[in-house]
């Protein structure tokens, strides 16, 4: 009953990031005004893939060579226009789409962002058929510290129904065990509870992993988008909510009660491990490229996800955002909350000195619930209990469900 409470009332608050202003004043958006512009990551989207799976929410589209390396160079414009409002960035995640698609300009860009910025830490997507030898070796010379593989499945039937080609499973592993041990962190994508995939079949993914031994896996619930959630139903099986606690248990008794400490709601790590999600190590980042979003001091803001219309505004020196929407203090507050959760605690001296001494007080009624509940255990720092965890992984699936909507609808209306 309390993950179903939670589903409503994060989906409810998830749609108020879809109410979105179209006009920003571009001088608000100022590393100057924000401190010097330090402790904000930057995610940097690249939306471009040699196939389109169709679980996949985010902006991407088939790989043309002359259109991505356009891209790249739109790319180092967006960039120059942060550098020159005075932001500082030491962390960078490289999200997709597949951000190894072209080498050349990826390792061109990595090249410039060393040039701008103390990057003290890079993190980058990639897939199994991109882990050649040769990449690995260009990825550990470039300084990646954090390589994320998404495998999905080493189930080749699952991966056939999820229209993913990773090429046979003993190679797969292959390719992650030559990666193993080459960068600081290696992790591992995986996705649970898509139509038709069978707890059996997740249990063999998770047993395939633990016996490679490898650093790190990332568990990722189905979040479909309403559109794509039909889309799912219809080519494939009906898309089961009711069947996700199952899967999420597994990954408790196999990960959480053996070696793995949970680094995130999704991420299980041997040791202390980078982890995929720069909005919990920090409060602000900037996303740049077509389709990235953008919190910054509780602003949120939507770039285009147009590649023509990014192109145009890029070049023109402009900033490509079309939509931004302004929190009110308590919608800040329960983003700044659902985000420390999934990061599994909540620490209340962090919390006053960002919004102030009255902030714990403000958020009285959910913690005082989340307490109640037993999601969460402590004073001074809440701990997520273990009967905290599917909880707050039904909270993170629904908000990102929820960003999938606007997602999907900007996509298909080419904002």
């Amino acid at each position: 009953m309390i993950p179903e409470f939670i589903s409503f009332v994060t989906r409810r608050e998830g749609q108020k990031f879809l109410q979105l202003e179209a006009g920003i004043d571009e001088t608000l958006i100022s590393g100057e005004r924000l401190g010097g512009g330090s402790g904000i990551s930057l995610y940097v989207h690249v939306p471009f893939c040699r196939a389109l799976c169709p679980f996949c929410c985010f902006n991407r589209y088939l790989f043309q060579e002359g259109l991505a390396r356009r891209y790249f160079v739109d790319l180092k414009a967006e960039l120059e226009q942060y550098a020159r409002r005075g932001f500082k960035f030491s962390s960078i995640y490289f999200g997709g789409g597949t951000p190894t698609v072209l080498m050349d300009e990826l390792l061109g860009f990595i090249g410039a962002l060393r040039t701008k910025f103390d990057i003290r830490e890079v993190s980058l997507e990639t897939t199994p058929r991109e882990l050649t030898p040769e990449n690995i070796e260009l990825l550990k010379d470039a300084g990646i510290n954090r390589l994320s593989i998404g495998v999905q499945s080493f189930d080749e039937k699952v991966l056939k129904t999820m229209g993913r080609v990773n090429g046979p499973a003993d190679e797969v592993k292959e390719r992650l065990l030559r990666a193993e041990g080459r960068f600081d962190t290696l992790n591992v994508d995986f996705v649970f509870n898509f139509p038709g995939q069978t707890v059996e079949q997740f249990a063999g993914d998770v047993a395939a992993f633990k016996a490679l031994g490898i650093d790190q896996a990332t568990f990722y619930p189905l979040m479909a988008s309403p559109h794509k959630h039909d889309a799912l139903e219809r080519k494939f099986n009906r898309v089961d909510n009711s069947r996700e606690r199952q899967f999420y248990d597994i990954i408790l008794a196999e990960l959480y009660h053996d070696s793995y400490k949970a680094s995130t709601a999704w991420c299980f790590s041997r040791g202390e491990r980078m982890i995929d999600e720069y909005i919990i190590e920090y409060d602000d980042y900037i996303g740049i490229g077509a389709g990235s979003v953008s919190i910054v001091r509780g602003n949120f803001y939507v770039n285009t996800f147009s590649l023509d219309r990014y192109h145009e505004t890029a070049g023109s020196g402009r900033l490509p955002i079309v939509g931004w929407r302004r929190l009110s203090a308590r919608e800040n507050l329960r983003y700044y909350l659902l985000t420390k959760l999934f990061g599994l605690k909540v620490e209340t001296d962090a919390l006053r000195n960002r919004f102030g001494k009255e902030a714990a007080g403000r958020l009285w009624p959910e913690l005082a619930f989340f307490r109640a509940s037993g999601i969460v255990s402590g004073n001074a720092v809440l701990k997520v209990t273990e009967k905290g965890m599917y909880p707050v992984s039904v909270m993170m699936r629904d908000f990102f469900a929820a960003l999938n909507t606007l997602r999907e609808r900007y996509i298909e209306e080419q904002v």
